[in-house]
């Protein structure tokens, strides 16, 4: 941070404070109605509150769904789902121009008319992503990086916060498409989310099988939402724990890494998105630990959901079962934290 940016520290230590306490009183009225998922709903709130995507994968029924809806009764933030099939288009998505006809002084008047898509929503839940061609999901890719859906010739702005929260069947699932490289690129966090264990699911079962269901009282608003994204990029990132952040995306990549199963199960490793990710979550849970710097163990919890879905295995890696999460996992542990 330049000095005319620097936050006093009384003030900084304040609005950390109250941002803490704000994520825990979201996290909580989460789970009066998920049970268990804990560290799921933290790592969605972070991508909330970074600016960034979260990419769900789980088999069905495990409360994705549930998830996302019940985060935009907290925020009071509008919310739409998609259900993504074979025979989806994009225009279902994004929405289209129709012709209008209007009479006007006894005259017929035709003209085109833009009419919204389900992706003009505070929170978007794109169910199952992976069920639609490539072609139907590559049309989230211009909304998750611009905030912006263009159709024609003429651009529409989302309205701030947008947040895509998509959901995946795994890839070996019947009827499923894997998603492009660009497109898994563009969300900042990937989670896998396992099936509850059995006294989890013995409160599940006495929560959904009752009367009624759990309401969710709003807990913070929009206003408050977009103070609280403002302050995560306030937070000041100390030259050695970035150092280790930009080390560790080179560590990803075969052609610059030292790591052996990096160059000899990779195919492609992290982009710099990557490494923004790492660098944003870290500073999240630096401030939910109350913090206004995040440190290297910052970086160290963050980085297999950041980047997981940026390393790309080759086809030697494939057939040894070898998984993004133990690549990621051997680059942190080869990196010595200074240099």
């Amino acid at each position: 941070m330049t000095a005319p940016d620097r936050v006093p520290n009384d003030v900084a230590a304040a609005a950390v404070a109250a941002f803490r306490a704000d994520v825990d009183r979201l996290l909580v009225e989460i789970a009066r109605r998920m049970v268990g998922q804990g560290d799921i709903a933290g790592a969605v709130a972070s991508a909330l509150l970074a600016g960034g995507h979260v990419l769900l994968e789980g088999v069905p029924g495990l409360g994705k769904t549930l998830l996302v809806r019940t985060l935009a009764e907290a925020l009071e933030l509008s919310f739409s789902r998609v259900q993504f099939t074979p025979d989806l288009m994009p225009a279902d998505v994004l929405g289209t121009n129709l012709i209008v006809e209007a009479t006007q002084q006894g005259e017929l008047s035709r003209r085109f008319e833009f009419q919204k898509g389900p992706i003009f929503a505070h929170i978007l839940l794109a169910d199952e992503i992976n069920r639609a061609t490539p072609k139907t999901q590559s049309a989230l890719l211009e909304a998750m990086q611009e905030q912006s859906v263009t159709v024609g010739k003429q651009t529409y702005e989302l309205p701030p916060p947008f947040f895509v929260l998509a959901t995946q069947n795994p890839i070996e699932m019947e009827g499923t498409y894997p998603l492009p490289e660009a497109q898994l690129d563009r969300f900042m966090f990937k989670l896998r989310v396992e099936p509850p264990g059995r006294d989890e699911l013995h409160r599940i079962l006495e929560r959904t099988t009752g009367v009624q269901e759990t309401a969710i009282r709003p807990v913070l608003g929009r206003e408050r939402l977009l103070e609280m994204r403002a302050l995560v990029r306030q937070v000041p990132v100390a030259r050695p724990v970035q150092d280790f952040v930009v080390r560790l995306v080179e560590a990803t990549n075969p052609a610059r890494s030292s790591v052996a199963q990096v160059k000899r199960f990779v195919r492609y490793g992290s982009s710099p998105r990557g490494a923004q990710a790492v660098i944003l979550a870290a500073k999240i849970t630096a401030l939910r630990d109350g913090r206004f710097a995040p440190s290297f163990a910052d970086v160290r919890r963050v980085a297999v959901p950041a980047l997981r879905h940026r390393v790309l295995i080759n086809f030697d890696g494939e057939a040894d079962g070898v998984s993004s999460d133990a690549i990621v996992e051997a680059a942190l542990s080869a990196l010595p934290e200074m240099v």
